[in-house]
């Protein structure tokens, strides 16, 4: 079935404040984390609509959202002529002197934006997800089913269930049964008795359901007003909720091996692992479908370069470049390197990331670490060497990745 997306309003939520992602969002908003060298979490929802054709949009912000809002702005800029625009919209307190209460409570106070527009559906989209998907498809799912709304899910096995909103189904697979958060009496899939459906934050709602269900949480005092914990169980209680099961979604360009790729990267532990998934021999996200583009602002840096240096001579393996990064006689590997980083002679950096303008010593020692804006490693110092030492300065996650803060200074010396 073919839908007209000019009948489609794209509301993508971007008002978390991240605090599981801290440091990297004491200064920014979760959403404008970046991401894969040059981009930021945001892109990748915003290119899946745009590529699709949906390209009505607005992004509703919050928390610290000032790097946010300017990326938006003078990045996705969409030719107004044909009426299209991705529009950032922070918090109005059109309801009262207050900010969002939750992911429903921001659609409920924005609900001029739907009354301008009048689409006949509504999709609402996260913002900080590494994935590709093809919305067209679920959306004609939704129309055929007759669903007042509909949730993408993907399938994981059963064990992970408590990590998740799980989705269960009726018999046919298709009508949502109900929505547990985190349960640990998981059932399995008809189909699949192995693996259970895990929500993955994206909905497409047709507009007067949507409307009334977000009213109504409005009015109810004892709601969270959330999306996937108030609204969706609301419209599972009426029979009304269908799931779309990721797995069917077909992208152009995509290949076996990144089909079906997604990562809620909401920790320090899955951001580190979403990245080094991008760096790997056969990466399980791959930035190169140019089918289906990661969009996003390129500047006009000059190109990345690799130099010897001091008699030393420059290594590198597995690793991304973005322009204006130069590598002096350093050994590099299986690490994402931001625009304008500069790496110095002899300094060794391994399973890392390193974001703008970060600048490495002569000699310096960088290993499973993830360096923030402006971070300047001193000449002979060591990151990620000794994870006792880096917890009494740094960030260190469960899973032993180092964060060094945005100009955070760094002194640990060999």
């Amino acid at each position: 079935m073919l839908i007209d997306t000019g009948d489609v309003l794209a509301i993508v939520l971007a008002g978390g404040e991240g605090k599981r992602l801290m440091p990297l969002t004491a200064d920014r908003a979760k959403p404008a984390v970046p991401f894969g060298g040059t981009y930021r979490l945001i892109d990748f929802a915003l290119s899946n609509l745009v590529n699709a054709g949906i390209r009505k949009i607005v992004v509703l912000t919050q928390y610290k959202s000032h790097s946010l809002d300017r990326h938006v702005s003078l990045t996705w800029r969409l030719p107004s002529m044909l009426g299209d625009f991705v529009a950032p919209v922070p918090a109005q307190q059109r309801t009262g002197p207050r900010w969002f209460a939750g992911s429903a409570d921001a659609i409920y106070q924005s609900l001029n934006l739907i009354y301008d527009e009048r689409p006949k559906y509504v999709a609402v989209f996260g913002a900080d997800h590494i994935y590709r998907i093809d919305p067209r498809d679920m959306l004609a799912e939704h129309v055929e089913s007759g669903a007042a709304a509909t949730v993408a899910a993907i399938r994981v096995p059963i064990e992970e269930a408590s990590q998740f909103g799980v989705i269960e189904t009726d018999q046919a697979g298709e009508k949502i049964a109900a929505f547990r958060e985190k349960p640990s009496d998981a059932i399995g899939l008809p189909d699949a008795p192995n693996q259970v459906y895990a929500s993955m934050g994206n909905y497409v709602f047709t507009t007067e359901a949507l409307v009334d269900a977000v009213k109504r949480d409005a009015t109810n005092i004892g709601s969270s007003h959330d999306m996937g914990g108030d609204i969706i169980p609301a419209f599972v209680s009426s029979g009304s909720a269908y799931v779309y099961d990721f797995a069917t979604n077909y992208v152009p360009g995509s290949t076996d091996q990144d089909r079906g790729y997604w990562r809620d990267v909401g920790t320090i532990d899955s951001y580190y692992a979403a990245s080094m998934d991008v760096v790997a021999d056969n990466p399980g996200f791959n930035l190169y479908n140019y089918r289906w583009p990661i969009l996003s602002h390129q500047s006009p840096r000059p190109p990345a370069k690799v130099v010897s240096s001091h008699g030393h001579t420059p290594e590198l393996q597995n690793t991304i470049l973005a322009p204006g990064a130069i590598l002096a006689g350093a050994r590099v590997n299986r690490s994402l390197v931001s625009p304008d980083v500069r790496i110095g002679p002899g300094a060794e950096v391994d399973g890392s990331v390193l974001f703008n303008n970060v600048v490495i010593g002569a000699g310096a020692v960088v290993r499973n670490a993830i360096l923030d804006k402006n971070v300047v490693v001193p000449p002979g110092a060591t990151i990620g060497v000794d994870l006792e030492e880096d917890s009494a300065i740094y960030t260190v996650s469960k899973g032993g990745v180092v964060v060094v803060a945005k100009q955070q200074p760094t002194d640990s010396v060999l």
